[in-house]
């Protein structure tokens, strides 16, 4: 038998050279939502952030990058690692959240979209490469592949390039204690068609969005300090909603999709799940396996990558991913031909999605 695999065949990042540590954030007075400061000092609303979301330092990209400029790095990473002739893509999808925002300013810049930016960066020249944007929260790397597979299974397309790449600091608001949160950077993915005897790469896939009260959990609003510019807005959250909503509803998600798959929780090696926030990614796994009566997760089953590298919305994934394949990421993680793989996010909207992926080995 024959089976027509969709898998990622090149891969690569872009993690910009500016540190930003959790100390550099003492010179900015954090307000509450009402507009009062925090009484406490930076050190320790510092420490305390820090033992909630396991970030120690983030990463800003120059001032003379932009989104696009991160995404067409990484691309080009990503190309030459599948060793492809960029001309020969038939789509270019890149997700991301608030386009193109030069330094200094709050403004973005979508037009003409960050897919077109890049493939004019890449000077690809052929023009039935289609070239969008995803605009689906921090999920809109794996909501790109998930779209990239329904055209490669429909016969629309037989290589795509997935991006997912973000410049959050340009958009926070520098006196809300949230800001120390993100992040900039951008990870690609190159994915093809292959035939083997052997099913590999995309098996299943589960999406959800919830909407009805749950969509204005991330949102844009006015600088906490008073003062501000209402004509001014910056990323905004409710984080102990995103934090309940995210523990109810995507170990659900990543059940339903290893169950689509038709594999087992206990061949499951590795979850790549959305570096959001250290406590909250460890809850959802341990929440998950304890769906299949399981009460702890098998220890190094999640990479992490979030106490150096922040949170940088929709390149998260890809970017641990890479990293992991290339032996650059702080934590060594073995992959092997056969190992079963999950990948899972939420983020703006409020969206969910879970893709299971069995890995081919090889160079990739």
């Amino acid at each position: 038998m024959t089976f027509k695999n969709i898998l990622i065949t090149g891969t690569g990042s872009y993690v910009p050279e500016r540190v930003v540590k959790n100390e550099d954030f003492a010179v900015n007075q954090f307000f509450d939502v009402e507009g009062v400061a925090f009484a406490e000092p930076h050190a320790e609303i510092s420490e305390k952030f820090r033992a909630i979301t396991g970030i120690a330092e983030r990463r800003y990209a120059a001032d003379d990058q932009v989104c696009s400029d991160l995404a067409t790095l990484a691309a080009q990473e990503a190309i030459k690692d599948a060793n492809i002739d960029a001309e020969t893509l038939d789509h270019i999808i890149v997700a991301h959240n608030f386009g193109d925002v030069p330094v200094g300013t709050v403004q973005t810049d979508m037009l003409p979209s960050i897919a077109s930016k890049v493939k004019n960066k890449l000077e690809i020249s052929n023009p039935k490469c289609i070239a969008y944007d995803v605009v689906f929260g921090c999920p809109g790397w794996i909501q790109g592949t998930i779209q990239a597979r329904s055209y490669m299974q429909s016969g629309l397309a037989k290589r795509c390039l997935v991006i997912g790449a973000e410049t959050l600091s340009r958009v926070i608001d520098k006196n809300d204690r949230d800001s120390m949160i993100y992040s900039d950077g951008a990870g690609a993915t190159v994915m093809e068609i292959s035939e083997s005897d052997q099913p590999y790469g995309m098996l299943s896939t589960s999406m959800a969005t919830y909407s009805n009260k749950e969509a204005y959990y991330l949102y844009r609003g006015p600088g906490y300090q008073k003062g501000s510019s209402p004509e001014i807005s910056y990323m905004k959250m409710l984080g102990r909603k995103i934090y309940e909503f995210s523990l109810t509803h995507v170990p659900d998600a990543m059940q339903e999709c290893l169950d689509k798959s038709g594999h087992t929780i206990d061949e499951v090696k590795k979850i790549f799940i959305h570096q959001a926030n250290e406590k909250m990614d460890f809850e959802i796994v341990k929440r998950f396996y304890r769906l299949y009566k399981i009460r702890q997760a098998p220890q190094g089953i999640m990479p992490m990558s979030i106490s150096k590298l922040g949170n940088s919305s929709v390149a998260t994934i890809p970017t641990l991913y890479d990293r992991i394949l290339k032996g650059t990421c702080l934590e060594k993680h073995d992959l092997h031909q056969g190992d079963l793989l999950l990948f899972a996010s939420v983020g703006a909207g409020m969206n969910i999605n879970c893709l299971a992926y069995r890995y081919q080995g090889g160079k990739q």
